[in-house]
Order: structure tokens, then sequence, then C-alpha cells
């Protein structure tokens, strides 16, 4: 019961939609059928069974290990117990102790065992438990009761399969529930986290940008203000292209995009009065690749502008008709301070990572063997052969700050 409250919360918080298929069964649902016996009972009650004590004893063991078994039923551990079988056999043992001893109303001991049997035994053993069960009951009823105790076979069969088909669906059902909540609750923890990886993937370069350009504006503004107004213009540029990547991004709509984001780190690192170095080669990329490596060209500046003190950054897209590497490397002394790409440091290049991973390429972030500070990304190019754009450089020199 406790774990069926925690997975309908759970649920809830997750967000996916939720019936109300009540508490799971207990041991508590098979209890009634214990009425079958009233009628030993009675006959224990009114001196028509000879040794009344001994049948009295037999019927307080019976409805005990019966109680017992049904309640070990309804857990999987505890079903397959080995001290849950032992007691299903002694349960066994008992009734045809009592079925042979008295025969007549003590016959329908035997559905009740078929009943403690299906809820105990699953699976492939079913079948030739019911049967074996059915065998002996129709020929112990048959001995005591005449050809009559055919019908308590047919009980007994009846009883043992239909129990074990309920509670078996039962059980499924609930299974299955469980497996769909816990889909659903991981696919909206992945969009959350994939959210929150485009928030800040637009939100930390964004953000760097018009810190950089707004202190370059600072710094102008004494000596030259037209400069520093073309900074300023530059900060609004910026704001505006946030909101709308933004709510791009919040609707889901966000296409990243290759050369704007090369044309945007050549405006930041600029800014930041880092050289901008950036050369693009090889065959023209899916759309998929473009936003993948716009968001590694995002995330690599960012970083660059933010710890490594540079006074260079090259930028350079190499590709074959295969595979596409972007390397984005610098020649600053920040890199002991740089984010980890597996993680130990910033979420950005660990998002990244994921990222390039699940389309089949890699990340690779750490100092480079010339100095400095490189993050390299490769990429599988699926589609086909184009021309390699050799010649096509964005941009070797930089733009007056």
């Amino acid at each position: 019961m406790r774990r069926f409250r925690a997975g309908r919360r759970a649920t809830r918080k997750a967000g996916s939609p939720l019936g109300h298929p009540g508490p799971p069964p207990t041991g508590f649902s098979l209890l009634p059928w214990l009425l079958m016996g009233l009628g030993a009972f009675s006959n224990i009650f009114q001196g028509k069974t000879t040794n009344p004590w001994i049948g009295g004893l037999g019927l307080l063991t019976f409805n005990s290990l019966y109680i017992y078994v049904t309640f070990r039923a309804f857990d999987k551990d505890r079903r397959e117990a080995r001290s849950t079988r032992v007691a299903l056999l002694l349960l066994g043992a008992v009734t045809c102790t009592l079925a042979v001893g008295y025969g007549g109303t003590w016959l329908l001991f035997y559905p009740l065992l078929g009943l403690a049997t299906g809820a105990i035994v699953r699976g492939p053993r079913l079948g030739r438990t019911a049967l074996g069960l059915t065998a002996l009951a129709g020929a112990v009823s048959v001995l005591r009761d005449g050809w009559n105790g055919i019908n308590i076979a047919y009980g007994t069969f009846l009883s043992t399969m239909v129990t074990a088909a309920i509670l078996s669906l039962s059980e499924a059902v609930r299974e299955l529930r469980a497996a769909r909540e816990e889909l659903a609750r991981r696919a909206v923890e992945e969009e959350r986290l994939r959210f929150s990886r485009d928030l800040h993937d637009l939100l930390g370069h964004t953000l760097s940008v018009i810190v950089v350009k707004s202190e370059a504006a600072r710094r102008l503004a004494p000596r030259d203000l037209e400069a520093a107004l073309t900074q300023v213009t530059d900060i609004e540029s910026v704001g505006r292209q946030a909101l709308t990547e933004i709510r791009e991004a919040v609707t889901g709509y966000r296409e990243g995009s290759l050369a704007t984001e090369l044309d945007g780190a050549r405006s930041a690192l600029t800014a930041a009065g880092i050289e901008p170095r950036i050369r693009r080669s090889g065959p023209v990329l899916t759309p998929q690749a473009e936003a993948l490596l716009g968001w590694v060209v995002r995330e690599a500046v960012t970083n660059a502008v933010r710890h490594s003190g540079a006074a260079h950054c090259e930028i350079t897209v190499e590709g074959t008709p295969e595979r596409v590497r972007l390397t984005v490397a610098d020649d600053g002394d920040g890199a002991s301070s740089r984010p980890a790409p597996e993680g130990v440091g910033g979420t950005g290049l660990k998002g990244l990572t994921e990222r390039l991973a699940a389309a089949g390429g890699s990340l690779r972030a750490g100092p480079s063997p010339r100095g400095g500070f490189a993050v390299t990304a490769e990429l599988p190019v699926p589609g086909e052969r184009f021309t390699e754009r050799a010649g096509d450089s964005l941009s070797t020199a930089p733009r007056g700050a």
C-alpha cells in the first residue's frame, strides 16, 4: 500500500496522467472463501463428526495454514520462499487427511486448497500442479462420495486456474503501469535536463558577450565616445537576439546555425581583446551537425572569454565526406580553471559531450600541447559528398574595439 501511494505521488509530480486502479490485492481478498468450511464446523458443533476434538484441531490447523499461505502470496519474494512452499504442502496433507477421514462437507476443502495453490504457484509449473491436485481431489472425492466427487475435482481445477490467472493478470497490469510511470518520469527528467542545458548554453554565452562589451564601452567612453556607442549598439543587438533565441528555445523550435555562431564568436572575441582566426572547409553539413557544432563554438568561446586571458583564439572547421572536426584553441594561461568535458566542472561541456555522443561523435577538452586550451569536437557526416571549400575564411583579423 505504501509503495502504491508513493508511486501515485511520483507520477503526479512527473506530470503523467494517472487513473485509479485502487490498492493492490492482499490476502484479505481470499479470506471470504473460508466460509466454505462452515459446513464442517457445523458438523462438529452439532456432534455429527466422530472424534470432534480431532476434527476441530484439523479445522483450526487448515484455517491457520490457509491464512498464512494466502497472505504471503501477494509478495513475490515471500511467495517463492521455501517456508511458503512447505506450508502449502502441509496444507495439502491436512486437506487429504480430513477429506479421507470424514468425507462429506470436508471435501470442500479441496477447492480451498486449489485457491491457495493458484495464489502461490505461477508460471510453467501451474498446469502440471493443477492437474495433479485435480486428480488427487477427484480420487479422494470419488472414494468417499461416489461419482458425485467429480464436482469436487472440477471445482478444485477451476479454483486453481482461475485464481492463478486473475492474480497473475493483476500483477502484470500493475507492473506494466509501474513501468509506464517510470518511463514517463524519466522522459520528463530528460526534457528538463535538455531545457536546462539549452538555457545554460544560451544565457551563458549571451551574458558573457554583454559583460565583455559593457566593459569595452566603459573603457572607451572617456576617450572615444563614438566607439563606446558602437559597443552599446552591439549590446542592444545581442540582447534582442538573446530574447528571440530564448523564445524559440521555450517553444522548442530553435535551430542552431554554425555560421551564425562563428560570426557571434568573432564579435565576442574581438570585444574581449582576443584576436579571432576562423577557418572553415569541408562538406556542407546537415542541420543537426550545424546545430551541435554551433553549440560547441558557443560554449568554447564563452569559456575562452571568461577564463583564458588569451591573445589569440583559432577556430577551425575541417571536414571529409565521412567526418567533420571542429577545434577551438587559444593561447591563454587559464587552462587550469576550465571546466572538464566529463562533468567534473561546468555543465556546458558535459551536456555537449552527451549530445555529441548521442549523435555518434565525441568531444575532448584540455590543455593544448602548443600551450593554451583546446576543445575538439568530431561528428560523422551522413550526407552526400560535396566539394571542399578550402578557401572559405570567415575572418583572420579583429575589428577595432
